[in-house]
């Protein structure tokens, strides 16, 4: 064996992982695990620890190298742990140095304390961002990432992962082209544009582009692209192009996913948000009439600190009140160094009880998403021999077909989870 990388958390640790398996192999590592980590919630932390555990159990002989969010924020707590060889940090992981200190470290075949084993440098010293050019995805793999933006400037205070990503920067705008067109040649129909804090893209760039014109120029360039996606955004801040371009262009999939987190005025402001209940609704809205058909999907966090059942009850609304078709419910979870956890604590039985009617209200909206899409006749991704996407991210049960085409269908109907042709 040489490196498995064990993923945790989000998309962009998703595409830092295939980066990590590069460049662990290419420093020569062999009988390594690496654990890329999320700091989220304390059971995604949790999640990791357990995993390390068993991992070590089954396989004593593999070395564990723990990095990500996690293992930035607490690295002390993972260098603790004796399954654990080393804890790398979340900027270094990215770096072929990394591993070759790491091999270096190993290859001394000797145990070392808990200091030894941390290489974490300080996140928020990185002020800039190089681009990482992935040759190592299969050859017609039907969607792939791109990162085109990692760390976040603001501070919500339930939200531990700028110290875990640090200040936000970018990757210039022709360097993501050329990544996209490399990407595109290759064979691969569906690019989606990935970042910690996605719209805030370019504010250290020269000229400070912002994400819609990203996509223009993405677009532009790159005629042959099938489809493009852009993932989690604030929508409060969505620039003009950006709406021209979901507006304009058909090869931008109709699915956005917004950071919404509550449907209350006085939580939003305590989470320190920067966008209203009603700059969420007027703005789903808009992208309705200017793209018809658009699927919206939405983070909500359930139990905040001093929620009461009024203010919970707004978020319950608000699936409504903006149709989303995709929730993502978030129990509130208390993180180390935040405002929040300083804040009076919604009791934990309470939070588990709103995450379930949330999450239940959220499967309301699916359903009639997926019941309203009979009869249509779709743009579907073929993801693997049973599963599609159309363009508006809903999943559709395929038989036989080969996966990265993109196939003409009529849906026929659903089965409550996906649509069936």
């Amino acid at each position: 064996m040489s490196v498995d990388v064990l993923t945790f958390g989000c998309r962009l640790n998703a595409f830092e992982s295939e980066v990590i398996a590069r460049e662990a192999e290419r420093a020569g590592l062999c009988d390594t695990v690496v654990i890329n980590s999320c700091a989220v919630t304390n059971e995604a932390v949790a999640q990791a620890r357990q995993s390390i555990r068993r991992l070590k159990r089954e396989r004593p002989d593999v070395r564990i190298v723990v990095t990500g969010c996690a293992a930035q924020t607490q690295a002390e707590m993972f260098a603790e742990m004796a399954e654990v060889d080393r804890v790398v940090g979340n900027e270094d992981k990215m770096r072929g140095e990394a591993w070759r200190d790491a091999r270096a470290a190993f290859d001394f075949g000797f145990d070392v304390g808990t200091s030894e084993k941390i290489a974490v440098a300080d996140i928020m010293a990185v002020r800039e961002m190089a681009p990482h050019l992935l040759d190592g995805f299969k050859t017609g793999l039907p969607r792939v990432f791109v990162q085109v933006q990692n760390g976040c400037d603001h501070r919500c205070t339930f939200c531990i992962i700028p110290y875990g990503r640090g200040n936000s920067r970018s990757v210039p705008m022709g360097a993501v082209v050329d990544q996209v067109r490399a990407l595109t040649e290759r064979g691969h129909a569906e690019i989606v544009l990935t970042g910690v804090d996605l719209t805030s893209y370019g504010a250290n760039l020269p000229g400070a582009p912002k994400l819609g014109q990203l996509t223009k120029q993405i677009l532009r360039h790159v005629p042959e692209l099938k489809r493009l996606r852009i993932s989690s955004i604030d929508s409060i801040e969505a620039d003009r192009d950006l709406i021209d371009v979901i507006a304009d262009d058909e090869r931008l999939m109709p699915h956005l996913h917004l950071s919404l987190q509550s449907g209350d005025d006085m939580i939003l402001k305590r989470m320190k948000r920067r966008h209203s209940r009603r700059d969420a609704i007027e703005f789903c809205a808009q992208v309705r009439r200017l793209r018809p058909g658009i699927t919206l999907g939405a983070d909500i966090i359930a139990g905040f600190p001093t929620e009461t059942e009024e203010m919970f009850a707004r978020s319950e609304d608000l699936v409504g009140e903006c149709d989303l078709t995709f929730l993502h419910v978030f129990p509130y979870s208390k993180r180390p160094r935040t405002p929040a956890a300083r804040m009076p604590q919604v009791p934990g039985e309470t939070i588990r009880a709103r995450a379930k009617r949330l999450r239940a209200v959220g499967e309301a909206g699916l359903q009639r998403r997926l019941a309203s899409e009979v009869g249509a006749t779709r743009q579907v991704l073929i993801e693997s021999a049973t599963q599609g996407r159309t363009e508006h991210f809903l999943p559709v049960d395929i038989s036989g077909e080969t996966p990265g085409a993109v196939m003409t269908l009529t849906i026929k109907g659903h089965d409550g989870a996906r649509l069936i042709v």
